[in-house]
């Protein structure tokens, strides 16, 4: 992989109004050097997917709150996935039930990270993953 900075998508889908937490992660991969994209709120997964094509990044962070990870999560996986984008980490961060975590990874999520997931260990996985993919 060439020096170029790691470019992540940080996105906000569904009718989730809350994105302080999308704000601390986008300013925390910042910090660490990434090219960060922030979409903002109430993204529809075919906006995140062609958002996260036209941007050509190595990651999808995708800060979800509402409850309905099992129905978006996947369809935003998928839509890369169409889209040619194998190997693009999707990483879930918010509020996911433990019981749903090993179904959202089957389906494609590379990571869930739940409150209190420290920005150093996210930064961690994403460098870790993105160098080993490139």
């Amino acid at each position: 992989m060439s020096n170029r900075k790691i470019r992540v998508l940080v996105a906000k889908p569904g009718l989730d109004g809350h994105d302080r937490g999308a704000k601390v992660i986008a300013r925390a991969l910042r910090d660490a050097g990434m090219e960060v994209i922030y979409t903002g709120l109430r993204q529809t997964p075919e906006m995140i997917a062609a958002a996260a094509l036209q941007e050509d990044v190595d990651a999808v962070g995708i800060s979800i709150l509402s409850g309905a990870h099992n129905t978006l999560c996947p369809r935003i996986v998928n839509l890369l996935r169409e889209a040619g984008m194998d190997d693009t980490l999707v990483l879930v961060g918010g509020i996911v039930p433990d019981e749903d975590i090993a179904s959202l990874k089957e389906m494609g999520v590379s990571e869930v990270f739940l409150p209190g997931t420290s920005t150093e260990d996210i930064v961690t996985f994403i460098n870790e993953h993105v160098r080993a993919e490139g």
